[in-house]
């Protein structure tokens, strides 16, 4: 629960977590291969919409990672975007997945997570991460979060906040590119 309280103190005072957010950042050095290796997915219990996925099997793929959590009205103003993407770019070598990662007691029930995930429409992998591992895995403060990992599995691009949807699709297009 502290995790939850702090992790929402931070969100609360962040200007990442307002609307409007512009404050994409690529993950410096423009070299890649300098990029901080991405964390395997870790304690997930459950998955919806997919078998148990892991990133060394996603090798060869773009992978954008997206933390959220059900009742995050900024997570929620993100999903179009996040559905758009994955229809657009998965058969071009894209993989989302969704990493839902709850504020809230009620959020861990993995009835209500696949509640919303149809009533959104969300097709995509979402790893059930209640436990925090994933989170703090990639040492990740906000919801929603989204992490670019190149076919090599490297970081190369992080997003917190809504906002900055173009530069975020461009990093993708310039990614898939490159593969």
């Amino acid at each position: 629960m502290l995790k939850q309280v702090v992790a929402l103190s931070m969100c609360l005072l962040s200007a990442a977590c307002t609307a409007g957010d512009t404050s994409a950042e690529p993950i410096p050095p423009a070299n890649h291969a300098a990029a901080p290796l991405a964390p395997e997915f870790k304690g997930i219990k459950q998955w919806i919409n997919s078998e148990p996925l892991t990133l060394s099997q996603l090798r060869g793929s773009v992978v954008l990672v997206e933390f959220w959590t059900r009742d995050c009205i900024n997570c929620i103003h993100v999903m179009p975007h996040i559905k758009e993407w994955h229809s657009r770019y998965r058969d071009q070598g894209l993989t989302v997945v969704g990493v839902h990662t709850p504020e809230y007691d009620h959020e861990k029930l993995p009835a209500n997570v696949q509640q919303t995930v149809r009533r959104f429409g969300l097709e995509y992998p979402i790893a059930l991460d209640n436990d925090y591992k994933t989170w703090d895995a990639y040492g990740n403060r906000f919801w929603p979060a989204l992490y670019l990992i190149d076919a090599e599995g490297r970081i190369v691009y992080r997003h917190y906040g809504e906002g900055s949807y173009a530069e975020t699709e461009a990093q993708i297009q310039q990614l898939l590119a490159k593969r």
